[in-house]
């Protein structure tokens, strides 16, 4: 049973229904209920709740979708999509929204869904709920379960990869927003160039402060800082910052230069074939067989909430794409560094 008390959630919901993305069939979806369905496939009705930017930054937000769409391609049943406005001031109408519909599970893209998550499960206890990229071990809540990535571990090899081949012995890092998910790729990449280099120059921007978000839908300010890394004598970038990276790869094409894409395999989701090229790499981040392996989860009862999944090197959470062909001569290095994370002989940094 909900609550009876009046919450946000509550309140917004009473205010009005929010217009979700038409994904899904007209037919009312049933519920499944806290800790997953009863196994038969035909009632998953699964709801998505973008980060800032939706569906389309051919990077993180597309990369979730594909792990729903792979469940669903699977197990069957039907997905609906909600994107927040650009200062996210509507994440809570929209998971609730979704809930109150009887989407089951509902999962948030994204750290900004963090407090989300935790007002709205909540407030919908037979609701099971995911979000990716925060915590929700210490949250008291049993109908949520947080997807966490080792980003700096995925990271740490894209910079390995980035000093093995770099002819200038300089190369640079964009982040979106500077903030401390993003310095986790930061502080990886660094490291790994470091690891082969010592002496390397690793050239470090971020398109905006903590707290504005436009950093990771800017990709004009995204090719500026790319472009002064280049003229200063970078050969590779290395982008985390969403959709802005089309600007990086941008300013790798036009000077002749190579970039490094993120989350998703970057050489496969762009549409111009001269940004295609420039893609010596892409750091994975597999934010869809995360979401795959929750959805499967769940569709047979398996979801266990209240805990935190980390996806890291061991279970292929991260890694580095190989499509392009470009670090195919050095991917025995690759794997070397690769299994001394492994192993716990390096340590890699979560902060610069």
């Amino acid at each position: 049973m909900r609550r009876a008390r009046m919450t946000k959630a509550a309140a917004l919901l009473l205010a009005g229904s929010l217009a979700l993305a038409a994904c899904a069939s007209d037919e009312e979806p049933t519920a499944g209920g806290n800790g997953g369905g009863d196994g038969g496939s035909d009632d998953l009705q699964v709801g998505l709740a973008y980060d800032v930017g939706g569906r389309g930054d051919q990077s993180f937000n597309d990369s979730a979708y594909a792990g729903v769409e792979a469940a669903i391609a699977a197990l069957g049943g039907e997905v609906q999509e909600f994107s927040p406005n650009d200062d996210g001031s509507d994440r809570v109408e929209g998971l609730a929204n979704l809930a109150e519909a009887g989407y089951d599970p509902v999962i948030g893209v994204g750290f900004a869904y963090a407090d989300t998550i935790a007002e709205v499960a909540e407030e919908f206890p037979d609701t099971t709920f995911a979000v990716v990229d925060a915590s929700v071990a210490d949250s008291g809540l049993e109908n949520a379960t947080g997807l966490l990535f080792a980003e700096e571990q995925g990271s740490f090899l894209a910079g390995v990869a980035a000093a093995l081949k770099s002819e200038t012995g300089h190369v640079g890092f964009v982040g979106g927003v500077e903030m401390p998910l993003i310095q986790k790729f930061e502080a990886g990449f660094t490291a790994g160039a470091k690891a082969v280099d010592p002496d390397i120059q690793v050239d470090v921007e971020y398109i905006s402060p903590a707290g504005d978000f436009t950093g990771f839908g800017d990709p004009a300010r995204g090719q500026i800082l790319a472009r002064s890394m280049y003229d200063a004598g970078a050969d590779i970038v290395f982008h985390a910052a969403g959709g802005s990276g089309s600007g990086v790869f941008q300013a790798a094409a036009d000077t002749g230069n190579r970039a490094i894409g993120v989350d998703s395999d970057q050489y496969q989701t762009v549409d111009d074939p001269a940004l295609q090229a420039v893609i010596m790499t892409s750091m994975l981040k597999r934010v869809d067989n995360a979401v795959e392996a929750f959805i499967t989860d769940y569709s047979e009862g398996n979801v266990q909430g209240g805990i935190d999944i980390l996806n890291d090197l061991e279970s292929d959470g991260v890694g580095l794409a190989t499509s392009g062909g470009q670090i195919d001569d050095i991917q025995q290095q690759i794997e070397d560094y690769r299994q001394r994370i492994i192993s716990g002989e390096i340590t890699v940094p979560t902060t610069p």
